[in-house]
This record gives structure tokens, C-alpha cells and sequence, in this order.
């Protein structure tokens, strides 16, 4: 297996212009439309998980990501404290709840590894508890993984100094202010504790079958860019996106209520040719 992902090895320094930017990310976004398409006609269906700093970019990401996808086979789970009920139970079971169905994809933005993250640092969850969670945490991705899902792990990493520079703004912004609380603020003299839990989590929990990627993000464009491009790399792994043959009951309606030929449908379709039905 391929060594862990650490921060300490992403080169922040990582950009994009604005033209290779707007090139790229309309690429990749076409790439994630073809392949929604081709898992709309295969028993796969992909977990996408977001994890990062706060002010790292995430929501951004996935915006870009769901511009390109067709809502009733797309679903964004945010991920905020469990409530009541949930804390009762096991921390898992509300993310069980929440997969994706045979040729769906779903984002988690932020996930089960909140369990090794905010709830380890902020003492939401005992030490044996969290540090039990990396062994259920793998079980359960394994589990998943061998039912046919495909598991996208992203983690957006920006320096120290980007984080706070962005905090700054959106504190000037009106429009962006609510993205920001109390407690964002405060974790950024936490991040050192955070450092630790973050490599912890990426050592202990990189698989064959989930591996984490973690991307640059102290700009933005590069990180979008390159969070589609895991993406896609890992749905479109051995998928055939070529559009199926055109069904027979649907050629048959189009002839007989629209008045088209079998040469005019054939023309529509990328090897000229129409399933019979």
C-alpha cells in the first residue's frame, strides 16, 4: 500500500490562472456530468467526503461539483453537531442513514471523521472512544467498499496564515459573515491539536480502497481543479461513459408521436446506431 498523505508534504505554493482555471474546471465538470450519466445504468454508486481547515474552500468545491450534476441523483449532506436523538445512538448510525442508493452520489461535507477530529480536540468524545473510531471508521468504509461503493476522501489544507486571512474577510463581508462563528475563530489557536489529529487521521486511516487525498488549498482555483480531478479519476475508474443504445420503446414513441425516422434517430447517437426493440 502507498504511504499516508501528510500536510507537511502539499505544496501550498500551488496555483492557477484564471484562464487555465476556467478551462480546467469546465473539463473536469463535463468529465463529472458523463459519468453521473454512466452510473445512472450501473449498480455503482460513490461516497464523496470533504474534510479541511475551516475557511479552506470546501463549500465552494462542492458548488463547482454540483453545478455539473443532475440533482435527483446528487445529494449534499452538511454535516453539522448530531442532535439529540443521534448522540443516543452510535455515532455511525446517522451517516448509514444517509448513502447513496444504487447509481446515486452523495457529498458529505464534513463526515464520520469529525469522531477523530473536532469531537477528539474539543473533548466531545472520550479517548477510547476516538481512538476506537479509526478501527470501526476503516471497518465500516471496507464494508462499504466491498458492497460496490466508491469512497472519495478529500481533505483541503491551507497554511495558518491563508486561514486567518480569510476569516478576516468574510468577517468584512456581509454576505459571507454567516459562514463564520465563535467557534471557527477560537480552533484557530487550536491548530496545532488539530495538526495532530489531522495526521493521525490521515496515517491511520489512508486504505487501499478509501485513500485520503490531500489538496493545496491556499488557492482556491487550484484546489477546485484539483478536487473535481480525484473525483472523476476515482468514479471513472474502468466506467464506460459512451451513451447507451437508444431504447426500442423510446424510438418507437419518437416514430410514431414525432414523426421520426430511424435514420434521423441515428443520427443522435455516437455509433449511428439504435437498440431494437
Amino acid at each position: 500500500m502507498a504511504k499516508p498523505p501528510s500536510l507537511a508534504d502539499a505544496d501550498l505554493s500551488a496555483s492557477l490562472s484564471r484562464t487555465k482555471y476556467a478551462e480546467e474546471i469546465e473539463r473536469q465538470q463535463h468529465r463529472m456530468m458523463m459519468l453521473q450519466q454512466a452510473y445512472l445504468s450501473r449498480p455503482d454508486r460513490a461516497a464523496i467526503v470533504f474534510e479541511g481547515w475551516d475557511a479552506a474552500g470546501k463549500g465552494g468545491t462542492i458548488r463547482r461539483l454540483a453545478w455539473a450534476l443532475d440533482p435527483r441523483g446528487f445529494k449534499v449532506w452538511p454535516i453539522a453537531a448530531p442532535n439529540e436523538i443521534e448522540r443516543r445512538l452510535h455515532y455511525l448510525q446517522r451517516f448509514w442513514t444517509r448513502l447513496p442508493a444504487q447509481g446515486e452520489i452523495a457529498v458529505f461535507d464534513r463526515s464520520w471523521y469529525g469522531r477523530v477530529l473536532v469531537e477528539r480536540v474539543e473533548g466531545f468524545a472520550a479517548k477510547q472512544e476516538w481512538k476506537r473510531a479509526f478501527g470501526e471508521i476503516n471497518d465500516f468504509e471496507q464494508a462499504l467498499s466491498e458492497d460496490g461503493m466508491r469512497i472519495v476522501k478529500i481533505f483541503l489544507h491551507v497554511s495558518a496564515e491563508v486561514q486567518r486571512e480569510r476569516f478576516m474577510q468574510r468577517i468584512s463581508d456581509p454576505l459571507k459573515r454567516w459562514k463564520l462563528t465563535y467557534e471557527d475563530i477560537r480552533n484557530w489557536h487550536k491548530r496545532d491539536a488539530y495538526l495532530d489529529a489531522i495526521e493521525e487521521m490521515l496515517e491511520r486511516t489512508s486504505t487501499s480502497h478509501a485513500p485520503w487525498h490531500v489538496i493545496p488549498a491556499n488557492d482556491k482555483l487550484h484546489a477546485r481543479v484539483e478536487a473535481l480531478r480525484v473525483i472523476a479519476d476515482t468514479l471513472g475508474r474502468d466506467v464506460d461513459v459512451t451513451p447507451p443504445p437508444l431504447d426500442g420503446t423510446l424510438l418507437a414513441a419518437a416514430q410514431e408521436h414525432l414523426g421520426m425516422n430511424k435514420d434521423e434517430l441515428a443520427k443522435t447517437m455516437p455509433n449511428g446506431k439504435a437498440r431494437n426493440g
